[in-house]
């Protein structure tokens, strides 16, 4: 049996969250959801997720510092992150990886970058 990927959407931003939620539903994945970076790592602790995708702009925490802890716990520093957000194209990239993003994506985005940056990170799932 394959195994069915774990999914975690962080982003304040109620809409945003929902639309990113309902998108990767479609891809045959478990989500967990959170709100805000706090909550985001208090979720990542107990779920483990495949993967993890963080807005940067969260209160409580920033996708960046969640995605630096993540790196610092050695039971998480497996766990794929993919960070994305508005704060303009190229900053994202140049600044996600110093904290360990696997992936970026700049907001606005379309659902087949989305796809291609998942399939990217954990290329065992089809």
């Amino acid at each position: 049996m394959a195994h069915t990927p774990k999914i975690l959407v962080a982003d304040d931003d109620v809409e945003l969250l929902a639309i990113v939620v309902r998108h990767v539903k479609t891809l045959k994945c478990d989500i967990v959801q959170a709100s805000d970076g706090l909550d985001a790592l208090k979720k990542i602790r107990e779920s483990k997720p495949d993967l993890v995708i963080l807005d940067v702009m969260m209160p409580g925490l920033s996708g960046w510092e969640v995605a630096k802890r993540l790196r610092d716990d050695e039971n998480l520093r497996g766990t794929k992150v993919l960070i994305m957000t508005g704060i303009g194209e190229g900053l994202n990239a140049m600044t996600s990886p110093l904290y360990g993003a696997d992936a970026t994506l700049d907001k606005p985005f379309e659902f087949k970058q989305l796809d291609e940056t998942l399939h990217r990170i954990l290329p065992w799932w089809k």
